[in-house]
């Protein structure tokens, strides 16, 4: 049995690590280039952990029949079931649903952040509280007042550019980590 040695597994959990974050930057790109695929992939994930859910609730409702609470549970799981149904029954139009959620999401975010920063002026850094406060409202502005025609690309390249920059930064990241390790061994 041959004893390996931590700087060989960090490497190796480095060049994993390297390699996936590759393959992250190009679905990321993929995402962009592709935004209604994109939007429509999100809109079935969406669609089946709510129906998923409501199966969850169904369960609960029977297991708890006799605590009280069943017919709330059953309803409960009814609607999260419908609304599944639908998405999955009406991908674009559940897509243009899900573009104006996101915008309403958005614009509220932007607004709390804002509030945020306001009561945290004194503390240092706080200013990139402002900076993400007013970017995430303009981006629900621009969102909702291109509502219904943004639905189509709006979804897919949000999800593509996070995944760009989140693979940017775990590439980053790993350089990093792999600089570090080569100059320790």
């Amino acid at each position: 049995m041959s004893a390996t040695s931590p700087a060989t597994i960090v490497k190796q959990s480095l060049g994993w690590s390297i390699g996936l974050s590759i393959l992250m930057i190009l679905a990321g790109f993929l995402a962009i280039v592709a935004p209604l695929a994109v939007g429509i992939a999100v809109n079935v994930l969406i669609a089946w952990l709510l129906i998923v859910s409501g199966a969850s609730h169904f369960g609960y409702a029977w297991h708890t029949r006799h605590k009280g609470g069943f017919l709330w549970e059953l309803f409960v799981g009814v609607v999260y079931g419908a609304v599944g149904v639908f998405l999955l029954m009406n991908p674009l139009a559940a897509l243009v649903s899900l573009t104006l959620v996101l915008a309403i999401y958005l614009f509220g975010k932007g607004v709390l952040e804002l509030i945020s920063w306001f009561q945290l002026r004194p503390t240092p850094g706080s200013s990139w509280l402002l900076f993400s406060g007013i970017v995430t409202l303009i981006l629900g502005i621009m969102i909702w007042r291109a509502w219904p025609m943004s639905s189509e690309w709006v979804i897919g390249t949000l999800v593509g550019i996070n995944m760009l920059f989140s693979g940017v930064t775990r590439l980053m990241l790993s350089m990093a980590a792999r600089s570090v390790v080569t100059r320790l061994a």
